[in-house]
């Protein structure tokens, strides 16, 4: 039996987090605006992990007696906050399709032919692999900035581990 995958809620501070988390694979939802009491029912009504950098947040009583679970980000810099939860939480990247980055819907495979009129002719020609969010229809590859992402992401969990 697979363990269960951590599954987050971030509020209006950590966007930028809440994309990186679901480039590693996390289901991690994300607000533009959302007030602090709707922010808390959907953490505890989906049994999702609170990210917060408000320190209030953390004083609420939902909070504090530990009906939802939450963590206090204490760092600025996205790479400093990525090892903060790799510590704290044991995060790693998961290695599987990510999660799209707009609206935090698994993606899925598609057939590099089905994109050929959607993508550059270089990307088409120079990649073999293709996903899209079934939601919003954004396309993904692994291109160079998969690379830059995955080495970033290698660097920041092996400095947060020592």
């Amino acid at each position: 039996m697979q363990p269960k995958r951590h599954a987050f809620i971030v509020d209006q501070m950590l966007g930028r987090l809440a994309k990186w988390l679901r480039l590693m694979g996390y289901d991690t939802l994300y607000f533009n605006s959302i007030s602090d009491r709707k922010l808390l029912k959907i953490a505890k009504e989906e049994n999702r992990i609170l990210l917060t950098r408000d320190t209030r947040l953390m004083e609420r009583r939902e909070v504090k007696n530990r009906r939802i679970k939450a963590f206090l980000i204490g760092h600025d810099s996205l790479a400093l906050q990525l090892e903060q939860l790799g510590r704290d939480l044991h995060l790693s990247p998961q290695g599987s399709l990510p999660y799209c980055t707009l609206c935090n819907v698994p993606v899925e495979p598609v057939e590099k032919e089905k994109v050929r009129e959607h993508v550059p002719p270089y990307v088409f020609e120079t990649q073999t692999n293709f996903a899209r969010c079934p939601s919003c229809g954004r396309l993904y590859w692994r291109g160079t900035h998969w690379q830059h992402i995955q080495e970033d992401l290698i660097r920041i969990f092996k400095s947060g581990a020592s």
